[in-house]
């Protein structure tokens, strides 16, 4: 009967991963006028997107970032927080406990593409030596799910604090 118990929880175990490990996200762009002169708002779903402008001007004509957002920015931020998750989980896996990890990325578009991203890491994690902290920041950065839709090189340069 307890064999049966456990059976029970685990099926249900199961179905509850299976349901924390399936989502879907939702964001909202629309966009008025023409490629030049024209403007948008991104909206997302959990309300961290809330009327965001972006504009052609805020994409190639704002080095201070004062204008609003662009896809390259989101693209940037996504991979930065997706590999800082992943690397925890990965230190974690190994015995280890990050007291944090920063991730600046540094995105490089030329003529139209998204042609690298380069991830530039400062963690602090006690007890590990600087190559195994590099290999384990190399396994999250090729196994980070936002890494894996992405069509550009991803570098890393990673440091102990």
């Amino acid at each position: 009967m307890n064999n049966l118990f456990f059976l029970k929880v685990d099926a249900l175990f199961f179905v509850f991963l299976e349901k924390i490990l399936t989502m879907k996200r939702k964001v909202n762009a629309v966009w008025s006028g023409d490629g030049a002169d024209g403007t948008g708002v991104l909206n997302s779903q959990s309300g961290a997107l809330n009327n965001v402008p972006y504009s052609f001007k805020s994409r190639f004509k704002n080095d201070d970032g004062t204008l609003g957002t662009n896809p390259e920015e989101l693209i940037a931020a996504a991979l930065a927080g997706c590999f800082n998750m992943k690397l925890s989980f990965v230190l974690n896996d190994a015995g280890f406990n990050p007291k944090s990890l920063k991730t600046d990325a540094l995105l490089t578009f030329e003529e139209g593409v998204v042609t690298n991203i380069a991830l530039s890491l400062k963690g602090k994690v006690a007890g590990i030596t600087p190559e195994k902290f590099e290999a384990l920041a190399n396994e999250a950065k090729d196994n980070c799910p936002v890494s894996a839709v992405l069509n550009c090189n991803i570098s890393l340069e990673s440091s102990l604090r």
